[in-house]
């Protein structure tokens, strides 16, 4: 999974946004979760995180309050965060653009050019211990659907980070 060492400048932070459809729950979950753990490592001035959506559904809202809550009790503080809408200019900033699912990373390798596409990847990919592929909406379903995703994130977001922690 290491990344391309030439994509990353060692004397600029490295850029991760992670994307799902309206950036009110998965991404938003995997912004919070990332950053926490960022800074537990201490790595804060050589990383920068942000996430988006690919629709603009809930531009400047902030995250779903189920996804919130689940952060929250988790030690994690989502309140910060307000939605956007993923444009072109993301896809060259950024190092990681990492997609909660397929669809999403459909619709941003469409808007790609071939010079950046190599960097949109499915989160899930950083987790190959869940045999999963994609973090799984949980708009329209209760509250372990949340919980499920914030297991998920977790797993993922430590493994992104232990890949990071290689180019650095």
């Amino acid at each position: 999974m290491q990344q391309n060492q030439k994509d990353i400048n060692s004397n600029e932070r490295i850029k991760v946004l992670f994307v799902c459809m309206g950036n009110i729950c998965r991404s938003p979950t995997a912004h919070g979760v990332f950053r926490h753990l960022v800074q537990e490592a201490g790595l804060d001035h050589l990383i920068e995180i942000d996430s988006a959506g690919t629709h603009a559904y809930h531009i400047g809202n902030p995250p779903d309050v189920r996804s919130a809550a689940t952060a929250r009790k988790r030690g994690i503080d989502l309140s910060d965060l307000r939605a956007r809408k993923v444009d072109l200019g993301d896809l060259y900033q950024y190092d990681y653009v990492l997609a909660m699912d397929k669809e999403n990373q459909r619709i941003l390798l469409d808007m790609a050019p071939s010079d950046v596409s190599h960097k949109i990847r499915l989160f899930l990919a950083f987790a190959p211990q869940w045999g999963k592929q994609e973090v799984p909406d949980p708009y329209y379903g209760g509250e372990d659907g949340f919980e499920h995703v914030f297991d998920l994130v977790q797993a993922a977001s430590e493994g992104l980070l232990a890949d990071i922690r290689v180019s650095l």
